[in-house]
């Protein structure tokens, strides 16, 4: 979209296009800093700047404008304090670089800090060498597009979060990359609010992490070799569809960690090479439908209390392990899935076989126990056990069958 469009967009959107300016910013112009143009303009005006290093030190933004940055403006923090303070309605930031933000261990320095503004647009820019990348405070109806966030932080305390939104409602976080925070995208009491289409990968933590959030969803995002892919907590109503979880590797990570979640959708994922694809831990009223879990140690890791939840039509392909079951079975459903190790007949070709299937292992109950037998896996001592346990249950659940399983995959 050219620089154009964008001013008029904007102007249009604040109802003040009959009397917006438009102010260029370069460092041989009368106006050559970023502080002189804020306060020279007025509100619904815009300053582009072009080509150069700008000194961007705690800039507070308290009126509505479009910044926009021509290809090579930098925004620089000189690791002093936040970059750009925006905290006025309707202030659009693009195309800029923004580099060197405080660092603190007691204050949040962020590259872009938001606090109590609605209507805000940040796209195309992209952020290095920032303790937070972007964050956003009691704010809502925001955009936060098209922007890179790029870190190289190997422990949690080298960094914040690249993109971190507190209390907030109503916002849209759409193709993003973020690598090398400590979480790539953290929400926190974040209610109504869309993620989609963002690359999340190498974040020392979690891929995406949400806590007391309600009513969002994302969709058709990549979480790649994070520590952990996805961790979802203490949420409701929350929708993950068409996301990619793919080799979040490590002695405790997962592909996606659900604790204490509530009539959540997990549908059309693929899992892919993960330690652990789901862990649940106390959640009910799930379902998880149309999702492939490939080639991970665990497919599913299921504990705590959890009630109402339906694992219907996934395709489990050469997972180490397909289910652990650590609780009571209560009124979870495991039905209609295709299971790559399934030995059964289907005599009536109807495409689901006629004899039930029993996903838990009992070695994948021994593993879960005592980690050091993993070494034992492919071992025909293993095989034994496992028929053994099969022919007649005693440690694993005998009531986790399924009873309908899918002669081929629905993939």
């Amino acid at each position: 979209m050219s620089v154009r469009i964008i001013v008029l967009l904007f102007c249009f959107f604040v109802g003040h296009c009959g009397l917006c300016s438009t102010y260029t910013v370069c460092n041989q112009c009368e106006l050559s800093t970023i502080k002189s143009a804020i306060d020279k303009a007025s509100p619904g005006d815009t300053l582009i700047f072009d080509a150069g290093i700008y000194e961007s030190q705690g800039i507070e933004i308290t009126k509505s404008l479009v910044l926009i940055g021509k290809e090579g403006a930098i925004l620089d923090g000189g690791g002093k304090d936040y970059i750009l303070k925006i905290l006025a309605d309707d202030v659009s930031v693009s195309g800029f670089e923004l580099v060197n933000s405080g660092r603190s261990y007691t204050k949040d320095y962020a590259a872009i800090y938001i606090y109590k503004t609605s209507g805000f647009i940040l796209s195309n820019n992209v952020i290095t060498k920032s303790f937070f990348g972007i964050l956003a405070e009691k704010s809502k109806n925001g955009q936060i597009n098209q922007n890179k966030v790029l870190g190289t932080a190997t422990r949690e305390d080298q960094s914040g979060n690249g993109i971190h939104l507190w209390d907030c409602d109503s916002v849209k976080i759409a193709q993003n990359e973020v690598s090398g925070m400590r979480d790539g995208i953290y929400l926190e009491f974040v209610d109504a609010s869309f993620v989609q289409d963002n690359h999340s990968h190498h974040n020392v933590r979690y891929g995406l992490h949400f806590m007391f959030s309600n009513h969002d969803e994302y969709r058709s995002n990549t979480f790649e070799k994070n520590g952990a892919g996805v961790a979802v907590m203490f949420s409701k109503w929350i929708k993950m569809k068409d996301n990619r979880f793919i080799q979040n590797w490590g002695t405790a990570s997962y592909g996606l960690l659900l604790k204490e979640i509530y009539d959540g959708e997990v549908e059309n994922n693929l899992f892919d090479r993960n330690t652990i694809a789901v862990y649940v831990d106390g959640s009910s009223r799930v379902t998880y439908s149309n999702n492939v879990f490939r080639q991970n140690g665990w497919a599913v890791k299921v504990s705590g209390g959890c009630y109402a939840n339906s694992f219907v039509a996934n395709d489990f392909i050469s997972n180490s392990f397909g289910i652990s079951y650590n609780s009571m079975l209560n009124d979870n459903v495991f039905s209609g899935n295709y299971w790559s190790d399934y030995s059964g007949y289907d005599l009536d070709k109807d495409g689901v076989g006629d004899v039930p299937y029993r996903p838990v292992k009992l070695f994948s109950y021994i593993a879960n126990k005592t980690p050091e037998t993993i070494v034992l896996m492919r071992s025909l001592f293993v095989d034994i056990i496992n028929f053994s346990e099969k022919v007649s249950p005693v440690f694993t659940p005998d009531a986790l069958v399924d009873h309908s399983p899918s002669m081929n995959p629905f993939k």
